[in-house]
């Protein structure tokens, strides 16, 4: 893999992790997430008048994301409401990149060889291994959680594979992503006003600045991802997105002061591992 698009997938990665752990901060999970997908939206809107919007062919799979993603946004806000962040996370997004490096061989015939494949399976294998309840190995998982986990993986699968070809169809991925993610922002709040009611706005409202910066890392990391997968394999770029869960373990050890249990050291050791054989593939 071209070593910038590498390089800028990481940074993608470390933005992900962010606003995720914003989804945890102030208002329940399904309220942030609301608030920071209207965030994400806002912004974008800002930026179609000068990015444009995507040609009529790229349209109908605009839609198909923004249908997925729904989807996907409440499956992660259930599986956060029901489970911790650090299994949660891990668990959703370790196994996402082994469903899409499977179904993009098998239904788009991307080939990634033997360093791809490796690097794919052993990055997947650590993350998972740090969703074993942040590494506290005696506890047993939540199953609801679990299970609401292991279906936002089976959407980022899909939405991961609509946008990869959605964008490459655009021809430009910038216009894109912005009309996605306004599609987005439209279907939450109106998902979001049908289950919760209008009560629920001005107390969401209060918490606008986490709103805005975390939509505007939920923007510029998908983005980037976007942008990514026109340049090179989609499963590739879907494995790297997962560093994320790397950096949301060393922010905790480094800044929560969280312990250093062996099972992160083992899991760091084997996402590394995995990031080198992409970039040799």
């Amino acid at each position: 893999m071209d070593s910038f698009v590498f390089t800028a997938v990481l940074f993608a990665a470390a933005c992900h992790a962010g606003w995720n752990a914003a989804i945890k901060t102030g208002l329940d999970p399904l309220s942030s997430t609301v608030l920071i997908t209207t965030g994400a939206g806002l912004v974008s809107l800002a930026l179609i008048p000068f990015a444009g919007l995507p040609p009529a062919a790229a349209w109908p799979w605009v839609i198909a994301s923004v249908v997925i993603h729904l989807f996907y946004f409440i499956g992660l806000s259930e599986a956060y409401r029901t489970g911790d962040l650090g299994q949660v996370y891990p668990l959703a997004r370790g196994t996402a990149p082994l469903m899409t490096a499977a179904m993009t061989a098998v239904m788009l015939g991307e080939r990634i060889g033997a360093a791809g494949w490796s690097g794919i399976v052993i990055l997947a294998a650590g993350v998972l291994l740090l969703s074993l309840r942040g590494g506290r190995l005696l506890e047993p998982p939540d199953r609801r959680a679990v299970s609401f986990a292991l279906f936002t993986a089976l959407t980022i699968c899909l939405y991961s594979v609509v946008d990869g070809l959605g964008a490459r169809i655009a021809g430009n991925p910038h216009p894109y992503t912005l009309a996605m993610f306004v599609g987005n922002a439209l279907v939450m709040i109106v998902y979001f006003l049908i289950r919760r009611g209008p009560s629920v706005i001005a107390p969401s409202l209060r918490a606008w600045p986490v709103g805005l910066v975390g939509g505007s890392l939920q923007l510029l990391s998908y983005g980037i991802v976007i942008w990514a997968m026109t340049l090179a394999p989609i499963a590739l770029v879907a494995a790297l997105r997962e560093t994320s869960v790397l950096f949301g373990a060393l922010i905790a050890v480094l800044f929560l002061k969280e312990p250093l249990r062996p099972a992160r050291i083992i899991a760091a050791l084997m996402i590394v591992s995995g990031l080198v054989l992409i970039r040799l593939s």
